[in-house]
């Protein structure tokens, strides 16, 4: 917590990170802030101004502008706390980030040309085209040797023509910057130009996990990693997942692709079997349609299993110089699909109007018109509208 003053409040509008509408409330500037503002690659942190929580912190120059939902009184003297889990996870990942930038360019000569702090993972880009699964092993080793060796992390403050900020690891200093430049030293290990929340210790980082690299844009890869806390609860997700494949595969941990890929296997026969029922089951149904002595100008059909294939084999078996096929798969009374077979100039008069009432979009050709619905529970309304075209059309037709 840290006792401060608000300076200025005015209003002012939110775009939310997920998008949607805009949120309406105020930006905030205080004398001081122990709110970290976005930036560096890092995200901003979180907290409240008395008990109104502040939704974002932002950088305009040397302020930190604190977004809030309610009004503050400038020159009012306000208590800020800090949502310090927020933090503590950003100090973790942000010093990893600066280890494992370090330890890259050092055995690999790979720098660091941008990374991203994640709410699940992070990336850091490196200028290469790829890494070895070598490499990643002996880097991910490498790390976790100098967390174990408890190496302190310290930050100074130099004066902006200070000669030493030349020897610094540095991307560029904003445009807008002011006052002094910020070093984080990992001694003996790094010392770079950055602006966000670092561990006092690489101790503090407890572990870092490299998951992996991914292709990045420019013939660069990114190297996906967790620190800290991160790690450990990744642990107990996988774990918990593998205790519930145990239980429902039942077998152990490494048993548990094979069992997978037998289960597949069966799915895929069975997917096979069904399949080739439904189009033996397709022509059937067409068959005993064709049979029938006094043969209906309507013929409707609807099946809960069942593709556009299987309505097609029905289709073409039936033909449809004569009658009017409606024939729907999938939920009664949600979501499916739809297949108006028939004479060509009734279907084209037809097709979009049995669309609409089914609440989907279709298109069709040459005697046909399929597509999906939303509203299945409207079956019976499509019938009637055929049934009436029917009852109304000429002989001729």
């Amino acid at each position: 917590q840290f006792a401060t003053r608000v300076v200025s409040c005015r209003a002012a509008e939110l775009r939310p990170e997920g998008g949607g509408e805009p949120l309406r409330g105020f930006q905030v500037v205080l004398e001081d802030t122990i709110l970290f503002p976005e930036g560096g690659g890092q995200p901003d942190d979180r907290g409240l101004i008395g008990d109104v929580p502040v939704l974002r912190v932002t950088r305009r120059g040397p302020e930190a502008i604190h977004f809030v939902q309610a009004p503050l009184e400038p020159g009012a003297e306000v208590l800020l706390s800090l949502d310090w889990d927020r933090r503590f996870d950003h100090m973790q990942q942000h010093s990893g980030q600066h280890l494992i930038t370090a330890i890259a360019e050092q055995m690999f000569g790979f720098k660091t040309t941008s990374w991203e702090l994640g709410r699940q993972r992070s990336l850091i880009e490196l200028d290469t085209p790829s890494m070895t699964a070598e490499q990643i092993e002996t880097l991910e080793r490498s790390v976790n040797e100098k967390i174990r060796e408890r190496v302190p992390v310290v930050v100074r403050e130099l004066p902006a023509d200070d000669p030493e900020i030349e020897t610094v690891r540095s991307r560029g200093l904003p445009d807008d910057h002011v006052g002094p430049v910020r070093v984080v030293d990992i001694k003996g290990i790094d010392s770079n130009m950055c602006c966000g929340t670092h561990v006092s210790n690489l101790s503090d980082l407890q572990v870092i996990k490299l998951l992996g690299t991914e292709k990045a844009k420019k013939n660069k890869t990114n190297v996906v990693f967790l620190a800290g806390n991160r790690v450990l609860k990744s642990v107990e997700q996988s774990h918990s997942t593998e205790k519930a494949l145990t239980s429902l595969l039942k077998s152990g941990p490494g048993e548990h692709v094979e069992a997978v890929k037998r289960l597949q296997s069966s799915v895929k026969l069975l997917q096979k079997n069904n399949l080739n029922l439904l189009r033996d089951l397709a022509v059937l149904i067409a068959q005993d349609f064709k049979n029938r002595a006094a043969q209906s100008q309507l013929f409707v059909l609807h099946r809960k299993e069942g593709d556009s294939e299987f309505m097609n084999i029905i289709a073409n078996k039936v033909g449809t110089e004569e009658a009017l096929l409606f024939l729907t798969v999938g939920d009664e009374k949600d979501a499916g699909l739809f297949l108006l077979a028939g004479p060509v100039e009734a279907v084209e008069n037809l097709g979009p109007r049995v669309a609409e009432l089914l609440g989907g979009k279709g298109a069709g050709k040459r005697g046909r018109f399929q597509g999906k619905a939303s509203k299945m529970s409207r079956r019976g309304e499509v019938q009637a509208l055929l049934q009436e075209f029917l009852s109304q059309r000429s002989p001729e037709m």
